[in-house]
């Protein structure tokens, strides 16, 4: 898959918004519940179960080679700020 300029990977957005190793597959996790609930868009790639790395994601989601724009990002942060 070839990002465009302006994608990260999960991995990467998830890098960008959490404050730890912890928090960031918290992020992780919710960034992938997102995509799998249609809450955010995401160009998403999915391992097959004998090759999974590191620790799984819902929807067997790739955090490394699935990406979102960053607008789509921003836009998915602001609708989960409190009103």
């Amino acid at each position: 898959m070839n990002p465009s300029k302006d994608s990260l990977s999960l991995h990467d957005a998830a890098q960008r918004l959490a404050d730890g190793l912890d928090a960031q597959h918290d992020i992780e996790v919710a960034l992938a519940h997102a995509i799998e609930h249609g809450e955010l868009h995401a160009n998403v790639k999915r391992w097959a179960t004998e090759q999974w790395e590191g620790r799984q994601l819902p929807g067997n989601i790739n955090r490394l080679e699935t990406y979102i724009a960053q607008s789509e990002l921003d836009a998915w942060q602001q609708r989960r700020q409190p009103a």
